[in-house]
């Protein structure tokens, strides 16, 4: 279709070039859905071993991988000190990677986005925290975004195929831990999520 449209595109009305761009975006989208369910198959079945992971290097690897929208966006992201522990370095990528996306995605429009990172360590588990000061989220919708290929906003204003928490929460899950929110509309959300300290 991209190729019709180069060679075609001065003999096209603009009802030809609005199907044309129908077809690529719709390709564009099953594209990202395909390599999302890729993501979701495995979260609960990585590949590796488990390893000696330190977690501040999870969230280094973040920040060089989306220094540019951080740029952008202005903004902040704090981290305590993190844990080192031995597990399955893709599914706490995936859990990092998808939480913090979130928090960069729903943050307010012309505010600086604000996100914290921390943890507290009890007897059995870690349990994370990251909070933002984004736009927040109606508690009837705790449950929902959790579930995949859900979405809460249109695709005009926020990109993505709603897959993104359901990858976090099985990731979760596969490791033995918990994930829940805490959030208010206009106020920002804060995720948490228990890791436990036993092996799998």
């Amino acid at each position: 279709m991209d190729q019709l449209k180069r060679k075609y595109a001065d003999k096209l009305d603009d009802k030809a070039l609005q199907y044309i761009h129908f077809a690529t975006d719709g390709a564009r989208r099953m594209k990202q859905i395909i390599l999302d369910l890729l993501l979701y198959s495995r979260a609960n079945r990585p590949d590796e071993q488990k390893e000696l992971l330190n977690f501040n290097e999870i969230v280094l690897e973040f920040l060089q991988l989306r220094r540019k929208l951080i740029a952008e966006k202005n903004a902040s992201i704090n981290s305590g000190r993190l844990p080192v522990m031995e597990t399955y370095t893709a599914p706490i990528t995936q859990i990092f990677h998808c939480l913090l996306d979130n928090a960069l995605k729903y943050a307010k429009e012309d505010v600086p986005p604000i996100i914290d990172i921390d943890v507290r360590e009890t007897t059995d588990h870690w349990e994370f925290t990251i909070k933002d000061n984004g736009i927040g989220i109606d508690p009837i919708f705790f449950e929902k975004i959790f579930i995949i290929f859900q979405r809460l906003h249109n695709r005009n204003d926020y990109e993505g195929t709603g897959i993104g928490l359901s990858i976090a929460k099985r990731s979760v899950e596969f490791l033995g831990g918990k994930i829940w929110l805490e959030s208010e509309l206009g106020k920002g959300t804060t995720f948490y999520f228990t890791i436990p300290k036993t092996k799998i």
